[in-house]
């Protein structure tokens, strides 16, 4: 893995985004400049600059800032990304700013409340049992099995195919496509084909629920909107598009990444999680926070000119609330370089804040739970056969693993 940061030579300015040169802390210089300049200029891959907040209550305070635009399509949003604008069509809430923003999470926070996703857990659990279930045939061999392959991948891909009701057969469709949106090697060209090709799929999905609906999330927001006059077949595709895009490559890397972590170094921490499974829920959320796997959401653009930390960002200007940074603030975490799943993680920042937090955090934490206990009990013995700093890791938007081979 890389372990400079890149500096403009003309301006000296950090590039953005930085590497990681531990495989699980964020990018060194995140506390560096946490220290000595925490609100600072970084260069984008675009060439064009925005702020770099890394102290945990500057994040949470712009976060909460209303005078701000999730706007993607805006001049000025950092584009952390090629092709940042994609993700301002419509049904994407992460790019929506109020009043809009407010009235179209109100149409499916429902769906997403802790309530709901107890009512899919046993589900989840069937889900994650089949794919153990694989795990223990291929292995059975005696050969190394690839975990991403037979657990990361299809766990959360089948979930979110429960979820919408898409085909589990079309699954290609959009981990190809999904990877090639995420991959921060992809060209514009490559997302801009990624991209029609996902809302292709997606169209014909909503399409078909709204002729032949059943009893999924996309058919019962079709009757929703519908009822308020609110229908907007192009909407609808959107938002199934953003909920693949964040509900299936997040998950996924997650699930690699704490197995990970958690096979690595923590024999005593691991056996209590397994003897007394309640744990887990708190470990699940010091794995949140100790990886922080996501910072491009965060991104925004002010509208006034705003005082932060005594710097003054101006009007029509961009900045990345690392939530990566914020969550490996000593002041809020101390020791924040270290795994510790008794951790009080209140406050944590891996789903954002704010009126943008993920719509979608319950479900990923019933899906990281049901994975971490299932596996490591009908598992034991679980251990990797490449030391940590020989994996694969990938460098894309977020941060994860291509292929992670365990044997017992």
């Amino acid at each position: 893995m890389a372990t400079d940061t890149e500096f403009d030579a003309e301006t000296g300015i950090p590039s953005f985004p930085m590497v990681r040169s531990c495989p699980f802390g964020p990018p060194p210089e995140y506390a560096r400049l946490r220290s000595e300049t925490p609100v600072s200029k970084v260069r984008l891959q675009d060439g064009g600059t925005a702020w770099l907040l890394t102290r945990y209550q500057d994040v949470r305070a712009l976060l909460s800032n209303p005078a701000t635009t999730s706007n993607r399509a805006h001049p000025a949003f950092p584009a952390t990304v090629a092709n940042t604008q994609a993700f301002a069509q419509k049904g994407f809430l992460l790019s929506m700013d109020a009043p809009e923003h407010a009235l179209h999470r109100r149409m499916v926070t429902g769906e997403f409340t802790a309530h709901q996703v107890r009512r899919l857990r046993p589900r989840i659990q069937e889900i994650v049992d089949e794919c153990v279930d694989r795990v223990l045939a291929v292995g059975a061999s005696g050969r190394p099995v690839d975990l991403v392959r037979e657990l990361a991948l299809p766990v959360p891909s089948l979930v979110i195919c429960e979820l919408l009701g898409v085909p589990y057969t079309s699954r290609d469709i959009f981990q190809k496509n999904t990877e090639i949106l995420l991959s921060r090697a992809s060209t514009a060209a490559d997302r801009e084909g990624a991209f029609a090709s996902l809302r292709a799929f997606l169209g014909e999905l909503v399409t078909s629920k709204d002729s032949e609906p059943d009893d999924r999330l996309l058919s019962r927001l079709i009757v929703k909107y519908r009822e308020a006059g609110l229908y907007d077949h192009e909407h609808l595709t959107g938002f199934a598009m953003l909920l693949l895009l964040a509900g299936h490559e997040t998950s996924a890397n997650m699930i690699s990444l704490g197995v990970t972590v958690m096979l690595d170094g923590h024999p005593a921490e691991l056996d209590s999680l397994v003897a007394d499974p309640s744990l887990m829920p708190q470990a699940v959320e010091e794995l949140l926070r100790y990886l922080s796997i996501v910072d491009y959401p965060t991104s925004r653009v002010l509208l006034e000119e705003t005082e932060v930390s005594g710097v003054r960002i101006g009007a029509d200007e961009g900045f990345i609330a690392s939530g990566t940074a914020a969550n490996h603030d000593p002041e809020m975490f101390p020791d924040p370089e270290l795994f510790n799943p008794r951790r009080n993680t209140a406050g944590h920042l891996a789903f954002g804040f704010g009126v943008h937090a993920c719509l979608g955090q319950n479900l990923a934490r019933a899906e990281l739970e049901i994975v971490f206990n299932t596996l490591f009990s009908r598992v034991p013995g679980l251990r990797l056969v490449e030391p940590t700093d020989r994996l694969p890791y990938k460098d894309s938007s977020v941060y994860g693993i291509h292929t992670l081979e365990v044997t017992w």
